[in-house]
């Protein structure tokens, strides 16, 4: 894999570049502040996708907040998902907390529809989802959306910015379409 990744770059096609996205991040600080800076919430990242998102957002939301993580995949390091595995719960209360979950991006939607059936079932007293990106399509979990959108792109595979492309590149400075003869 290491030996391809030169050539899935050079393949690849900037959807946004390394700016684009930081103003994204901006203006979701801005509305997650406007509306959650007075509730004392707790922000969740969703792991492994969430994490650039997350600490760029964290520096950006100058209001109390306590964070935490959980982590729920589909994908293994794969193009394609499968089954839901959970590795990790949030381990703060979030009952009667306004919680924030913060992911990479809303594809389908089935690992994010999983998670906020979980954290609802732990009843915050309000809930909301950002993503980096949202893509379009209409093959989305009925009833999942993001109160918070970064981004949105058309139906390709992405990485960049915590998006992965088989557990590598989510270091990208940028948000990148991969070239369909890459995603097997």
């Amino acid at each position: 894999m290491l030996d391809d990744l030169q050539g899935i770059q050079e393949r690849a096609r900037c959807l946004y570049n390394e700016a684009e996205v930081e103003a994204a991040l901006d203006r979701i600080a801005t509305e997650i502040g406007r509306d959650f800076s007075s509730s004392n919430p707790v922000v969740l990242c969703v792991m492994n996708g969430g994490l650039i998102m997350t600490g760029k957002l964290a520096t950006r939301m100058n209001f109390p907040l306590q964070m935490d993580y959980l982590h729920a995949t589909r994908y293994r390091d794969r193009t394609r998902g499968s089954d839901l595995e959970w590795k990790r719960h949030p381990e703060l209360v979030l009952t009667g907390r306004a919680v924030v979950i913060l992911d990479d991006i809303l594809d389908e939607g089935a690992t994010l529809a999983a998670i906020i059936k979980h954290v609802k079932a732990l009843h915050p007293s309000r809930l909301a989802v950002a993503v980096l990106v949202n893509k379009l399509h209409d093959r989305k979990t009925q009833g999942v959306t993001a109160d918070y959108v970064g981004l949105e792109v058309e139906d390709h595979y992405v990485y960049g910015y915590g998006m992965d492309f088989k557990g590598y590149l989510r270091n990208a400075p940028g948000i990148y379409a991969a070239d369909p003869q890459d995603c097997d």
